[in-house]
């Protein structure tokens, strides 16, 4: 395989996802995909989004927060459909994250249903919380169990793919990766179908604060029933678009960016982002680059074999240090998750030693005074190349809730663009740069040791976190 000119391996790429995953062609000019590298950049990306949309406006994320940013958002949102008729509006989120508390997401949205037929709010909850459980779970802790995780923003053709939530942290100092698609119909009319289909699935939320289902009830009827009549409206949705994928046989050569959807819906039985995602990983070859990065340490099984066993190439993981963690003030329980990815952190590191594979495989952490860090995904450079040619962006954080637990949704994005493969490596080296190593040293310190009580709990209940 030669790497001497950018198509040449972008040629290898292309079909090694045609026939299984979802394509869609970009002219990818420098205004059509970009990168948003701030917070505040993607907060006044979703204000002006709102305010120009003619057509139609998706949300998808986690939940909606009640601060004074998530208010203005609310009003712009309310403001677009008072000035435009036959606006249509969409959000979807998590039922149990957008419950919590007195004052929650669904409390934001109601006057938009109290005002606004053309607005519709979803909430999926999750099939595998039923029966006892959901009424033994208090609030917070029932979200362990599974989430709407997916992080999506739609306005009329634009798509901004991100693993941000819509709440203030998001919008100033939470760090996080945003990828602006810009007029691509063809991604647009796809996501606002994913998003349809997943809320026809979900919970109803109306004007007066109830929740009535959709279709099948996520935990009243019987879980194989609902199982099979999601996964076939969501999944059945993803390969229909798949069978008649004509967007490849049309002037290929006219497109210099190809986007490829994906999804991981566990409480369904989809696993497709994890396969893709481990096979990238095992076919880079030797002298390939590759960044992973996430917020939250915890990886699977699968991705650590890949990592260790199964990849040629140079590989750096990014990931937030303990005072980056979004989890850091967090109360009861919760309060040891930080020290619990270090001890993640800890055992991986082991496997790297143990394995010989200090000098190919490296960690990271990521700190900031005063900033969290929530930024996820991949970045892939072939060998004899200084820019990415390949990205993967979206919700997922590669953790073991991430691949068992939640809906996530991210995208492909392979280009030989160069403006915008200066803008993945800009992109991936500003990240890198407010790192530091992450070595046995590092973890031997005092302050750096989880207590055996957060160790206890890790090990017991690894895969909801």
């Amino acid at each position: 395989m030669s790497f001497s000119h950018p198509f040449h391996f972008l040629l290898e790429l292309i079909p090694f996802f045609l026939g299984w995953i979802l394509g869609f062609n970009c002219l990818s000019f420098w205004l059509q995909v970009f990168v948003i590298n701030h917070p505040n950049e993607f907060y006044n990306a979703l204000l002006d989004k709102c305010k120009s949309s003619k057509k139609r406006i998706a949300l998808a994320s986690l939940y909606l927060g009640t601060g004074p940013l998530e208010t203005k958002l609310v009003e712009t949102l309310d403001s677009r459909l008072g000035q435009i008729n036959g606006l249509k509006v969409n959000i979807l989120l998590d039922a149990n994250r957008g419950s919590r508390g007195k004052l929650n997401s669904r409390r934001m949205l109601l006057p938009l249903l109290q005002n606004y037929p053309q607005c519709q709010v979803s909430l999926f909850h999750t099939p595998t919380l039923r029966g006892p459980l959901r009424y033994l779970l208090p609030a917070r802790y029932n979200e362990l169990v599974g989430l709407q995780h997916m992080k999506l923003y739609l306005f009329d053709d634009t798509v901004i793919i991100s693993g941000a939530n819509l709440s203030e942290d998001y919008f100033t100092n939470r760090q996080d990766r945003y990828l602006v698609v810009s007029d691509c119909k063809d991604l647009a009319d796809f996501y606002w179908g994913l998003i349809e289909r997943v809320s026809g699935v979900s919970l109803a939320l109306d004007a007066s604060n109830n929740l009535t289902p959709r279709s099948h009830h996520p935990y009243k009827t019987s879980k194989r029933d609902y199982v099979l009549k999601a996964k076939e409206k969501i999944w059945g949705y993803y390969k229909a678009y798949l069978d008649r994928n004509v967007n490849f046989n049309n002037n290929k050569e006219n497109h210099d960016t190809w986007i490829f959807p994906l999804v991981e819906l566990p409480p369904l039985g989809v696993h497709q982002e994890s396969k893709v995602t481990a096979k990238i990983i095992r076919s880079f070859p030797a002298g390939s680059e590759l960044t992973l990065s996430t917020g939250y340490f915890n990886i699977t099984q699968q991705y650590s074999d890949t990592l260790l066993y199964k990849s040629l190439a140079k590989c750096k993981i990014l990931m937030a240090h303990p005072t980056a963690n979004g989890f850091l003030k967090a109360g009861g329980l919760a309060s040891g998750i930080p020290e619990a990815y270090t001890g993640l952190a800890h055992r991986f590191l082991l496997g790297v030693l143990g394995s010989g594979q200090a000098g190919r495989v490296t960690m990271h952490e990521w700190s900031r005074p005063r900033w969290t860090y929530h930024a996820k995904g991949l970045w892939a450079t072939p060998p004899l190349h200084r820019y990415p040619l390949l990205t993967l962006i979206g919700s997922s954080n590669f953790g073991a809730r991430s691949v068992w637990r939640d809906l996530e949704t991210g995208i492909a994005v392979v280009t030989a663009n160069s403006q915008l493969q200066k803008q993945l490596y800009s992109e991936e080296k500003a990240l890198t740069n407010d790192t530091s190593p992450f070595t046995l040293d590092v973890v031997s310190q005092p302050q750096r040791k989880p207590p055996l009580w957060v160790l206890t709990t890790m090990w017991l209940f690894k895969t909801f976190f």
